[in-house]
């Protein structure tokens, strides 16, 4: 396991887990049924990012600087470290909250250590290590199965929801699913699987771009679809639990009103008990240390490779200096969100309908790089991958266009 279980695990971060758990405190069981229809859009399309990064030697960014017009590829990354940032920002706040509620406390100060911590162990550490530590973090999310089981669910009627959900054209409803469409399926996940891919193949004794080795490719597609498919299967049953265990708990209870992972954990406390309550907010950390490096790892990728830098974590810092600094500036300007008078409570829950809104043109550029033969050689996508890249970049569009008609058409 490797690129697909960090990129899936770190899916969960606590801007997720905010979105998660609104939608579990003010639909119920009504929204459980989109992390079953996402999976195999998530699927496809990271498996599309991961098969990029294998067969050109290159990640998105790089790819897109080297065959598409400047403006587009500056677009594109300019809207990831936006995006990045302020989804930094939010995890970051998140994460000190959920800190302070555990141990009481300065939360501004456990944000400042947070981010800190997370800097210098992605620039420090040495990269086979640090991977490790990553793939380690993955376990954090057990704790939301953990608290699924805690409580009391009425498993029957999440059954029901999932096979006949019920449906609504309220602008509400449509802004949920934006919500968890756009944090399922996240523009800085695409860009750290394929990554890590080039990473992965030059940390490989005799591992080269598949299109330089084509022989290494059978194997190496194998790895991916295995890898690929488990990790983003492990976010989205996460995420399934976490939307299960408020609607049990918070929806149950009339508490509908949920705006950060940390209210949902407070919540928690006073309806499902202490012990469930601390499980969730440990859990909120324990998924923010895994994700806060692929935010601002992601972003440091996307910008080195559009300017030609050296990048890579597995580079020593005095070999990649522009590339670390934006990793370490990426953190500090999230970190210094939290002092601003921007409301966290709305970062949560507006970075993750950003993201869904961002992943758009990402994705049709992504579709469009991987089918030309000039940038994949033999390696363009075979007909299911395709159709279901399409499928996935087609649902995210016309649901970012369903939500802005919500907004502009009078209920």
């Amino acid at each position: 396991m490797g690129p697909g279980l960090i990129t899936g695990a770190s899916d969960d971060d606590p801007s997720g887990i905010a979105t998660y758990s609104q939608v579990g405190a003010q639909f119920g069981y009504g929204l459980a049924w989109t992390l079953l229809f996402t999976y195999p859009l998530m699927a496809a399309i990271q498996e599309i990012s991961a098969r990029i990064g294998r067969v050109t030697g290159f990640g998105i960014a790089g790819n897109l600087s080297r065959h598409y017009p400047g403006w587009l590829s500056g677009g594109i990354v300019g809207l990831l470290l936006c995006t990045n940032i302020i989804n930094l920002g939010a995890d970051l706040g998140a994460m000190g909250a959920a800190l302070k509620l555990l141990i009481k406390g300065p939360d501004l100060l456990y944000v400042c250590l947070f981010g800190l911590f997370s800097a210098a162990l992605e620039i420090f550490t040495r990269y086979a290590r640090y991977v490790s530590i990553l793939k380690w973090l993955c376990l954090s999310l057990f704790s939301y199965v953990i608290c699924a089981f805690l409580v009391k669910v009425p498993w029957a009627e999440v059954g029901l929801a999932v096979i006949w959900p019920r449906l609504s054209a309220k602008p509400d409803y449509a802004m949920a699913i934006v919500a968890v469409l756009g944090t399922t399926i996240s523009p800085y996940l695409f860009f750290w699987q394929a990554e890590q891919e080039v990473e992965d193949e030059k940390e490989l004794s005799g591992a080269r771009p598949l299109i330089r080795a084509p022989e290494q490719a059978r194997g190496a597609f194998a790895r991916i679809r295995i890898d690929t498919y488990l990790g983003m299967a492990l976010s989205n049953v996460i995420a399934f639990f976490i939307v299960i265990t408020t609607a049990a708990t918070l929806h149950a209870n009339g508490i509908t009103n949920i705006q950060t992972s940390s209210d949902a954990a407070e919540a928690l406390r006073a309806v499902a008990g202490r012990f469930t309550f601390a499980v969730f907010a440990a859990g909120i950390i324990g998924t923010g240390l895994l994700t806060l490096p692929v935010l601002s790892g992601s972003a440091a990728y996307a910008l080195g490779e559009l300017l030609r830098w050296h990048v890579g974590l597995s580079r020593r810092p005095l070999r990649a200096k522009a590339f670390y600094a934006v990793i370490a500036s990426a953190t500090t300007i999230g970190v210094g969100l939290n002092f601003t008078a921007i409301d966290p409570v709305k970062a949560l829950y507006w970075s993750a309908m950003l993201n869904g809104v961002v992943a758009v043109p990402v994705m049709i550029a992504m579709m469009h790089l991987s089918m030309r033969s000039a940038i994949m050689a033999g390696f363009t996508l075979p007909r299911p991958l395709q159709v279901m890249g399409w499928i996935a970049t087609i649902v995210m569009t016309v649901t970012v266009v369903a939500m802005v008609v919500t907004w502009l058409v009078p209920a």
